[in-house]
């Protein structure tokens, strides 16, 4: 436990956290990458370039100092960084690295004096080891599951299948013949990319597209215009080439009730974990389903024949489709026969297109608690 002039203290620095903004984050960034480049090989520099990385952690710094006295209200959010760390396989070692040189940018940036900084000191020590904690438990648990592993894993691509003019799926199977742990729809698999065309290596989390099986994983990647992990792998990942797995992880996924009315609500790849929930509950849910998809048009909607012979077999399930070249955005207003307060909903999108939707399931006063929410790259809240 945290001693109460360190509670103190943090909470009263915490508003100049605030007011120094992402060039905290951004100013911490590039001191640890000056001083371990080797970092460059786990951390994600495109959201790096974007700023979406240093904003994810300036928000989290400042909620962490703005709750310290609370520690409970931020165990959601431990989870979803934890659940992220495992696919990067971060280690305790590298908290140390984090928090010698999160301490030096506030000494350099703020110069708030020695008894501020031994109360940072402390209040990260906590987290980390919060952290660590429950980050070595997820590793333990992958590990003793039948078809589970720690750290990376060797499979082989033994399907590579266009979906849409800019989505591909791609099958993995275990090089060593077993099989591979189980997974809760909705989760990610870790990929891990490394070759003389990349500048580092390159590790990315993508949905798992498709119901568990126990013996391969299916991921469908969109080509990014400027992304240098989706085009890699669009471009040079074939059948019979070999990659690293994390195992599969991820606080978002399906948990509702057999018999409770659900909603799928999904914008262009954001479909993805969507097909995943669909496909494991489809033959088994008893309460109607609807999926509601919106993308650019017909030439990027993926798993369109998929999705509509579900539709045509099952009598609980029914799709709607906006193309934005046709119909514009999706409207709410003009989906039939929901139950808003009794259906649970899940979102996957572009942030802006979560947080569209998200307002209108709020106006037609949808309870908080049945919206589920799954976010590429850094959290946000919508």
């Amino acid at each position: 436990m945290l001693s109460q002039s360190t509670i103190d203290i943090v909470k009263s620095t915490a508003p100049l956290i605030a007011e120094a903004g992402p060039s905290m984050t951004a100013h911490f960034y590039d001191r640890m990458f000056k001083h371990h480049p080797e970092l460059k090989d786990v951390f994600n520099l495109t959201h790096q370039d974007t700023g979406r990385q240093r904003e994810a952690l300036f928000n989290a710094v400042y909620g962490y100092a703005a709750n310290i006295d609370n520690i409970e209200v931020l165990l959601p959010v431990v989870e979803k960084i934890a659940q992220k760390h495992t696919s990067f396989n971060i280690t305790a070692a590298q908290y140390d690295i984090v928090g010698t040189h999160l301490l030096a940018t506030i000494d350099e940036l703020m110069s708030p004096g020695q008894a501020v900084l031994d109360a940072w000191a402390e209040a990260y020590g906590l987290l980390a080891t919060i952290f660590i904690n429950r980050e070595e438990e997820i590793y333990q648990q992958n590990e003793q599951e039948t078809g589970g592993w720690r750290g990376t894993r060797e499979f082989k691509v033994i399907e590579k299948t266009p979906e849409s003019n800019v989505i591909t799926s791609f099958v993995f199977e275990p090089t060593d013949g077993q099989g591979v742990i189980g997974y809760k729809p909705g989760q990610y698999i870790g990929i891990y990319l490394n070759s003389d065309k990349l500048a580092n290596q390159e590790i990315r989390q993508y949905s798992l597209s498709d119901a568990p099986n126990g013996k391969t994983y299916r991921i469908s990647v969109k080509r990014e215009d400027q992304g240098v992990a989706s085009n890699h792998i669009h471009n040079e990942i074939q059948v019979g080439d070999t990659v690293q797995l994390a195992a599969p992880a991820g606080d978002f996924f399906f948990t509702s009730e057999s018999d409770k009315p659900i909603t799928l609500i999904s914008a262009g790849v954001g479909l993805t974990p969507m097909l995943a929930i669909l496909e494991s509950i489809k033959d088994t849910h008893n309460a109607n389903i609807h999926w509601l998809h919106a993308t650019e048009n017909t030439e990027r909607h993926a798993f369109a024949k998929t999705v509509s012979d579900y539709a045509e077999q099952q009598e609980n399930l029914t799709q709607q489709i906006w193309y934005k070249d046709q119909q514009g955005l999706m409207d709410l207003n003009e989906v039939n026969s929901i139950d808003w307060q009794a259906t649970d909903f899940y979102l996957c999108g572009p942030v802006e297109f979560m947080q569209f939707i998200a307002k209108q399931l709020i106006e037609k006063q949808v309870p908080e608690a049945n919206i589920h929410y799954e976010c590429f790259g850094p959290h946000k809240v919508l």
